[in-house]
Order: C-alpha cells, then structure tokens, then sequence
C-alpha cells in the first residue's frame, strides 16, 4: 500500500479519541432522558432515596395516573392540532415566499434578506403587549388559530431563508423548458420546483412544528382556557400542583417527550439532509 492511502485510511476510521468525545456528546445529549425514563417508573419515596439509580420496582401505573391528572389526552391533542397548523402553514408561506424571492423581479433587491433575518432575530418578548390587545380586540385571545398565527408569523422567516438557499442552487432550464412547453408560473412551481426542494420544504415544517410543540410563553400569555392549553402547559400547570411528587411530573414529562422523540428518529434522515445539504445563501 502507498504512503498516499495511509491519510485517507486514517480518515476513514476515527480515532478513539473521537470515539470518546462522540459517546460524552451522547451521553449528555440522552442522560436526561433516561434518568427522566428512570424516575418516572420509581415511587416518590424512591426518587428522594435514589434520583439517579436505576428503578427498584417497576411503577408502571404512575403513567396511568399522570395521563389522568394532568389531562395529557386533550392536551396531546391540541399540541397535535397546533404543531401540525403550524408545520403546513410555516412550509406554504416559507415555499410561496423563497419561490417569489428568487424567481420573480421584486423590488427592493436583497432588502428583502434584510428584513428576515432582522425579523428572526428580533425577540418576540418586544411584541407581546401590542399583541395581546391586537388580539383581544380581534377576538384571537385564548384562540388556538390566534395562536397558530403567531407561530406563523414567528417561525417563517427562518423557513423562508432555509427554502430559499436551495432554490438559489437550483438549475434553471427545467423551469424554462416546461414554459416552452406551455406551463404556466404556477405549474412550473407545483410540477417542477416543488418536488426538487421537498427536502427543505420537509425540513422548515419539521423545524416550526418542533418548536410550537415545545413552545411556552407564547402559550401561557395567549391560550388561557384549560381546555384548550397545549401539553406543554398542562404539564407546567401539573408540576404546579404536584412538586413533591416528581415520579407523576417524570411519568407525564416523558409522555410529552415521546411524540417527539419517535417523529424525529422516523424523520431524522430527511431532517438531518435538510439541514447539511445546503446552507443559508445570502
């Protein structure tokens, strides 16, 4: 073997070194997870006495009496109803708005970059007293499409740069050879462009659905009816009145948590490639 291959070997397998640092990156990343898996099957006695240590017996109907103390089932489905808005109304506008971008004769020029990334990096805590009496007056407050507006408003201009970056790479002579053949704007978009940034459309809706999922304040300043709190609330208004109980507080955490969880190892591939395969063009 040359010398010339020995690099390229070496690449090719990590060092332990690697090995070491990659498995403290996974540790830190899925530790908290498994000791939240741990004390949610303990008794509270077992949690004070061992918090870290593995479950001594197995306390399985703690997730029985979290999902029904802390009204997980209704709250799941309003974190459903308000993720999944969010994700398809974030992938339109985001799609809409990069195809507009970077195929039609806008005025203003790059201005338009400007203001999103000055939009997303703005905190939305500068917003919140015009906006709760903008919704109160408009009947949005305690709304989950008022809500889901917000979200609208609040995740696309990071979606919009995301879908932009891969348009700006895409090849051109498709568009042009499908007008030759008669189609129209909204033809080449939906037959010809859209299928070729699916993975960035993916991606911006995963992200924003993600995010609304998790979201806090947002939720606890707009949404007050109990009924319609998403899960994130009602676990915050659980541990509220169960402090001292935390294998119920692990039991409905770890319920939260597992949507997430299986939506993201099913879609991780396409997440992952939405994210590394092209960056933010500017």
């Amino acid at each position: 073997m040359s010398t010339l291959d020995q690099p390229t070997r070496a690449r090719r397998h990590p060092q332990p070194v690697t090995w070491v640092i990659l498995g403290v990156l996974a540790l830190y990343a899925v530790g908290p997870l498994l000791v939240l898996a741990g004390n949610s099957l303990k008794s509270a006695r077992e949690i004070d006495s061992n918090p870290l240590g593995f479950p001594q017996a197995w306390s399985w109907s703690n997730f029985a009496e979290a999902w029904e103390r802390a009204h997980m089932g209704g709250a799941l489905l309003n974190s459903a109803v308000i993720a999944t808005a969010t994700a398809l109304g974030v992938a339109v506008i985001a799609t809409t708005a990069a195809y507009a971008m970077t195929r039609l004769e806008l005025p203003g020029g790059g201005a338009w970059i400007l203001w999103l990334l000055v939009s997303s990096s703005l905190p939305i805590q500068l917003f919140l007293v015009p906006l709760v009496s903008w919704w109160s007056t408009l009947g949005l407050y305690n709304q989950p499409i008022g809500l889901i507006i917000i979200y609208w408003a609040v995740y696309s201009p990071f979606a919009t740069l995301l879908v932009r970056a891969f348009l700006v790479g895409l090849p051109r002579e498709y568009e042009e050879a499908a007008r030759l053949d008669g189609a129209g704007e909204l033809g080449v978009f939906a037959r010809i462009v859209l299928p070729m940034i699916r993975p960035a459309v993916l991606t911006a809706a995963l992200v924003a659905g993600l995010q609304s999922y998790n979201e806090f304040m947002l939720a606890v300043t707009f949404i007050q009816d109990r009924d319609l709190q998403p899960v994130a609330l009602s676990l915050y208004s659980f541990q509220q009145g169960f402090t001292t109980d935390w294998s119920l507080v692990s039991a409905a955490g770890l319920i939260m948590a597992l949507p997430v969880v299986v939506l993201f190892l099913t879609m991780q591939r396409r997440f992952i490639d939405g994210y590394v395969s092209r960056g933010i063009a500017v």
